[in-house]
């Protein structure tokens, strides 16, 4: 069954792109569903933000092994999300 919770457990896991066709299963069936509307905004517009960089840093974060590439995949993650 889908459900705007089971959709925000996998969004919280980091599901994102589960939680997306969830989100617009429920908007089909119930097309004046408010939360969905506001959620699949949201996870399409992190999408387009994160569009081929994700693919690019997570090569490089398997491929870490020094304090400074961590550091410097911190500062990229703290940038990303604000």
């Amino acid at each position: 069954m889908q459900t705007l919770t089971l959709a925000n457990i996998y969004e919280l896991q980091g599901l994102k792109e589960e939680a997306l066709e969830i989100y617009k299963e429920i908007l089909k069936k119930d097309p004046s569903n408010g939360d969905a509307k506001i959620a699949i905004r949201r996870l399409s517009g992190m999408r387009k933000k994160f569009l081929g960089v994700n693919s690019e840093m997570k090569e490089f974060f398997v491929q870490m092994d020094e304090e400074a590439e961590f550091i410097q995949f911190e500062r990229w993650l703290m940038r990303a999300w604000n």
